[in-house]
């Protein structure tokens, strides 16, 4: 089981070519695949401010997938993702931290911030 970060989500549909051959391996061997719905609402945002037009026309292909799972989002991973001791600020890394830690999967992404929280309990190490 593992949870993709928002441009994994993106890239694993529109730019396979942008994923480490680690990343697209674990994917491909994955039982199940998930993202977290602040990863909706982080694409929505950037299509309404111009930051990713490009994925307007696509958002309904990509919250449809069959094979992407939505992870829940609960009052426990809100408060985990703000009581994180971790120095990033970003609310949506933190939402898609809390979420990795709550299901207990490791998070596909290239951004290597998450790296940070390799000394966190119940932190899976990041693939990329």
């Amino acid at each position: 089981m593992l949870l993709l970060d928002t441009h994994v989500w993106v890239w694993s549909f529109f730019d396979p070519a942008k994923l480490s051959v680690i990343a697209k391996d674990a994917i491909s061997n994955a039982s199940a695949l998930y993202i977290s719905p602040i990863s909706v609402y982080e694409v929505s945002q950037k299509v309404r401010l111009g930051k990713w037009s490009e994925m307007a026309d696509h958002l309904g292909l990509l919250r449809n997938s069959p094979f992407i799972l939505s992870a829940t989002m609960t009052d426990e991973i809100a408060d985990l993702a703000g009581s994180l001791e971790w120095g990033h600020r970003d609310p949506f890394d933190r939402m898609i931290a809390a979420t990795a830690m709550d299901m207990k999967c490791s998070l596909v992404s290239k951004d290597g911030q998450f790296d940070d929280l390799k000394s966190v309990a119940g932190w899976k190490p990041r693939i990329w």
